[in-house]
Formats: C-alpha cells, sequence, structure tokens
C-alpha cells in the first residue's frame, strides 16, 4: 500500500492512494482505511481505568516513557499475565527499565513493587524513534561542517552506540567530541 499526502486545501486534507486501497475501500464501504473512526482517547482517569475491565479484544496505544510511569503501568499490570495478549514495544527502550525488561522478555517484572509473570507475547518494531539515527546524525553533523559545529557531546544511547557514533564525529573533522562520563564538566 501506498500512501501520499498532498498539502491540505481549505477543507479537506487530499491523500492519493494506490489501487489496492481503492479497491478496499470500493468492496467494504468503508471511508477510513485506517479504522480510524473505532479510535477513542481517554482523557480522564476513570476511562483509563475503565480499560481495564473490557472483557472483549482491544487495542491500547500508550505513551510509554520506558513503560516507567504513567497510565501505561496500570494495563500492562493488568494484562501482562494473560497469554492471549500481545505488548507491541515501538522503539528503544532503556536500560534497567520496564520497558526494556518487557523488550527480553525476562519470565518476571514487577510493576508497582509487585512482581508479575509475563505470559503476554512481546513483539518489538524499532523502526520508531523520537530522533534521527546514527546515519541521520551523522548526515546533519556533515552537513553544518566543521566550521559551524566546532564540538559535540554524545550523550544519548548505550555506550558501545555512543562510543560509535563519537567516532563517526571525528571523521568528519569536527574539534571537540565527546561522551561525557556522569559528573564531567566541560568549559564551552
Amino acid at each position: 500500500m501506498t500512501f501520499t499526502a498532498v498539502p491540505p486545501s481549505d477543507k479537506y486534507r487530499v491523500i492519493h492512494i494506490d489501487d489496492e486501497v481503492e479497491q478496499f475501500l470500493r468492496e467494504s464501504g468503508a471511508r477510513d482505511p485506517f479504522g480510524f473512526s473505532r479510535l477513542e482517547y481517554t482523557r480522564s482517569v476513570e476511562q483509563s481505568k475503565a480499560i481495564n475491565d473490557l472483557q472483549e479484544p482491544a487495542i491500547i496505544i500508550s505513551a510509554s516513557g520506558m513503560c516507567e510511569a504513567g497510565r501505561i503501568l496500570h494495563h500492562l499490570k493488568n494484562n501482562v499475565e494473560d497469554s492471549r495478549n500481545t505488548v507491541l514495544i515501538v522503539g528503544w527502550q532503556a536500560p534497567h527499565t520496564l520497558g526494556r525488561r518487557l523488550v527480553e522478555r525476562q519470565p518476571v517484572v514487577k510493576i508497582f513493587g509487585e512482581k508479575y509473570k509475563l505470559r503476554a507475547r512481546v513483539e518489538t518494531i524499532n523502526g520508531f524513534s523520537a530522533h534521527a539515527d546514527r546515519d541521520g546524525l551523522l548526515g546533519y553533523a556533515d552537513q553544518l561542517g566543521p566550521d559551524r559545529l566546532s564540538s559535540a557531546f554524545v550523550v544519548h544511547g548505550e555506550e558501545g552506540s555512543s562510543m560509535a557514533l563519537a567516532e563517526g564525529l571525528r571523521g568528519l573533522g569536527l574539534g571537540q567530541v565527546s561522551v561525557p562520563q556522569p559528573g564531567e564538566v566541560f568549559e564551552l
């Protein structure tokens, strides 16, 4: 399937779709190929709590924050022990977080200080990120060049990945490239 968004008109956003999607819409009578008409946004604590009482299949979409805080903890607590459920993690999870323990499929996870057996299936999609990948970051730094980017500090990511990114930045001819250690101080 291919979707191409074009600039919005005064009233409507036009999306050009391929033949497969057009056929689906024609044959199903659906107006929305994504099914967003059935999406419900929970704004209140009460609505969020009600999700825990659902008896029918559902997809719960939640901001994860590495699964460390917020509503996701309640949803996980109520669903990780059921083998009929799937937890889908999209994006990198930091070491020593609940999100990472789920990705590693640890047999028992702690939520709110209590132990839960991880029986739900855990799947990951690593193609989503809140920032550019290594190649994207190096491309950006290369466009800036050493004249406009005199130093760089790699402060996010696991040690091996951070060191590799720093090495790539040094290869672009940047002056100071550092992977700071906790408590390390730099004068700019």
